[in-house]
């Protein structure tokens, strides 16, 4: 039986911020569906305090035991709880995860050091050793760097191998090389593994330690071996370009159901729209826009910051609404630049645009079921899990060609009468090419039986993490 350990630092539905929560609540279930009991699947984060009473009813306890961090000695619970065949674990110290927020700490490099570390300890205190030992982004990267540089000596340790997986490289897990004994706990002479360009880089390390490192496309996995886009590390990826890989992700295709939604006005399914055009008209009254079936309903569902291509959005706002008979939906929140700009064009245009400054996961899910295109224009996407549930809202995309968007989305065209391609695409980022392709997606709508074929194409394209899963499986087999 192959075993393996998702490690990370969040993870739904117990707790989580944004993608890296959504893979990690949805991969472990996928690949032990996929592989059955041929594979033991298990999975650890930190006990945060905004884990909720209804899930900690249901833990037991597996250990308790001293973490040796530097000169610290702190306390550590493992307690554990079983979810659709996989077994989760919870690292618990209140003094580091009782916080509030997940993220954004002043000691969040010695919160997850010790995190890293209670992993790796924990194995012992359990009696699990994992084949495939599989850690996620920078917050538990150095799980790798201590299960190599401290425990491989160990029984039981010698034989696991690493899976590094890089959800987004711009946050590297970046510290002054100072504090590399007093907080980490490592040897001065371990300087050369943690060090890049003048700085502690936890990522950095994780690389050059695992055994494979994959990213969630195989388009990013390729745009960061380039200056464009590795934020640093472009040379160090092309070093290490044979361990590394591409893997799309999926979507929870359980949660995201426009058939059994709980959450949507009317539930339906591809064959038939007519209950898409009944969320429309809810979210239309919910909000207070003209109630009207025939408007195009164009959404935006992301944090408002430069990279995910808010400012060309911005650029072309008042040029679509003034020229265009269509609604526009924005749900997020992100730089106060931003923000304010689309409170106002709300201001400018009351019937048309509807600016929800806010996050809210049950109203997301109601706009992706209202709307018919969904602008995702990102600069950079790692893999994106928006274009994914818009399309299986039936939400037509409208993306840029980067990262996992690329991977996902391909430009409509009609060849001999069929369907090419499940959305919008433009090439470069470019407010011109994007309002081109939203006046594209404009003019087929007006044609209804053609954007209705569009439609149940975009919502019957496989997003599953069926896909994904197998990928996964076969580069565990490869190791």
């Amino acid at each position: 039986m192959k075993k393996i350990l998702y490690v990370g630092s969040e993870c739904m539905p117990f707790a989580a911020t944004g993608g890296l929560g959504d893979v990690m609540g949805s991969l472990p279930a996928a690949l032990k569906s996929c592989g059955g009991d041929d594979v033991d699947v298990r999975c650890v984060i930190p006990l945060y305090d905004k884990v909720g009473e209804e899930w900690r009813a249901q833990m037991k306890t597996e250990a308790i035991f001293t973490v040796e961090l530097g000169w610290r000695k702190q306390y550590c619970g493992i307690l554990s709880l079983e979810k659709d065949g996989v077994i989760y674990y919870f690292v618990d110290n209140e003094y580091y995860f009782k916080r509030g927020a997940l993220y954004g700490h002043m000691d969040d490099g010695e919160r997850y050091a010790f995190f890293s570390l209670a992993v790796i300890e924990m194995l012992s205190h359990i009696d699990f050793y994992p084949d495939i030992l599989h850690a996620n982004d920078w917050q538990s990267a150095m799980s790798v760097v201590y299960l190599n540089l401290c425990y491989r000596e160990k029984s039981g340790y010698e034989n696991i191998k690493t899976v590094f997986t890089i959800h987004n490289i711009e946050y590297q897990g970046k510290y002054d090389m100072s504090i590399l004994a007093d907080i980490f706990g490592l040897d001065w002479k371990h300087v050369g593994l943690m060090e890049w360009e003048n700085s502690m880089n936890l990522m950095k390390a994780a690389i050059v330690c695992a055994d494979r490192v994959s990213t969630v496309s195989p388009s990013y996995a390729r745009e960061i071996q380039t200056p464009e886009y590795a934020h640093g590390l472009d040379s160090l990826l092309c070093e290490h370009s044979y361990k590394l890989t591409g893997i799309l992700n999926g979507i929870d295709y359980i949660y995201n159901d426009p058939h059994n939604d709980p959450d949507i006005a009317k539930k339906y399914m591809w064959r038939s729209l007519k209950g898409k055009t009944e969320n429309k008209l809810a979210l239309q009254r919910e909000l207070g826009l003209p109630e009207r079936a025939d408007v195009p309903m164009y959404s935006i569902i992301s944090r408002l910051v430069a990279h995910k291509g808010t400012d060309l959005v911005c650029e072309i706002g008042y040029r679509l609404m003034s020229e265009k008979d269509i609604q526009l939906v924005v749900l997020g929140t992100g730089n106060a630049e931003y923000e304010n700009y689309f409170r106002e064009l709300e201001r400018q245009f009351p019937d048309k645009v509807r600016a929800l400054i806010t996050y809210d996961r049950k109203l997301s899910k109601r706009i992706y079921a209202a709307s018919d295109m969904f602008i995702m224009p990102s600069k950079s996407e790692p893999c994106g899990l928006s274009q994914m549930i818009a399309s299986r809202y039936g939400a037509v995309p409208i993306t840029r060609e980067t990262g996992g968007l690329a991977d996902s989305i391909k430009g409509y065209w009609v060849d001999k009468g069929e369907i090419k391609g499940n959305g919008f695409t433009f090439a470069n980022y470019s407010s011109g090419e994007l309002y081109d392709r939203i006046c594209a997606s404009y003019e087929l709508y007006c044609d209804t039986k053609a954007f209705r074929k569009l439609q149940q194409k975009v919502m019957k394209t496989d997003f599953s993490w069926s896909v994904s899963a197998q990928s996964y499986m076969e580069m565990y087999d490869g190791m």
